[in-house]
């Protein structure tokens, strides 16, 4: 199989690590991925703000680039809904990319059948559900059987696991007291866990949790799940 790393902006800019953590896991289980250096950003940006026309020749680009792979592993569900769901609809059809783009969690678990990856990671984790992620790709159970395999991890449940942080890319911007408003029913939501760290597959979503945490001075990490499933 031949396997395309897409690293989103937030990977790329703010949180390399996580591509890397990527890489080993997928390395790990005996695939060797390829990043083409062409890719940019997949256009969701412009997409969510009405910027359609702008938006269009990323897309095209980004079909164009990723079309000889056999998978497409991102670790964003918002980038991979970008791509798979509303790609069809910014350029008038489905495209050979657009179906074989996953998120990760979904490549390792749905299309390849792995849930232990030889993880090990011993702390208390509770599990934030992405509203890209969950809504949008349906993905739920994936991360969390990922994570209960992982070697002396616990994962504690919150109870608004399912509830947006806030963060919402320009919504954040556009509407900073209801996004901070969110943000602190999620994190009492996290607190109440006892957890000491957060996991989820967004990095937006972590990075404005983690803003939220260090700005309360609130001793719990966040923390991409390719992170956790790297660790040994």
């Amino acid at each position: 199989m031949r396997v395309a790393l897409f690293i989103p902006c937030f990977v790329d800019q703010f949180f390399p690590q996580i591509g890397v953590a990527m890489v080993q896991v997928l390395r790990r289980i005996g695939l060797q991925p390829e990043f083409p250096a062409d890719q940019t950003c997949c256009g969701q940006p412009a997409f969510n703000t009405g910027f359609w026309d702008e938006a269009r020749p990323l897309a095209r680009r980004f079909c164009a680039i990723f079309e000889p792979y056999d998978a497409i592993v991102c670790p964003s569900g918002s980038c991979t809904a970008m791509v798979r769901h509303f790609y069809p609809e910014l350029l008038g059809g489905p495209a050979a990319a657009t179906t074989k783009t996953f998120e990760f969690t979904e490549f390792l678990v749905k299309e390849l059948g792995v849930a232990d990856v030889g993880a090990v990671f011993p702390a208390k984790v509770t599990y934030h559900d992405s509203c890209h992620t969950l809504r949008e790709l349906g993905v739920k159970e994936y991360p969390r059987k990922l994570l209960r395999c992982v070697r002396g991890l616990e994962l504690v449940e919150m109870a608004a696991a399912e509830v947006c942080c806030g963060f919402g890319g320009t919504f954040a911007v556009k509407f900073p007291s209801i996004s901070t408003a969110m943000a602190d029913t999620k994190i009492e939501s996290i607190r109440q866990t006892g957890a000491t760290h957060v996991v989820s597959t967004d990095s937006s979503c972590l990075m404005h949790l983690d803003g939220y945490l260090r700005r309360q001075k609130i001793p719990i990490k966040t923390l991409h799940l390719a992170e956790v499933l790297a660790a040994q």
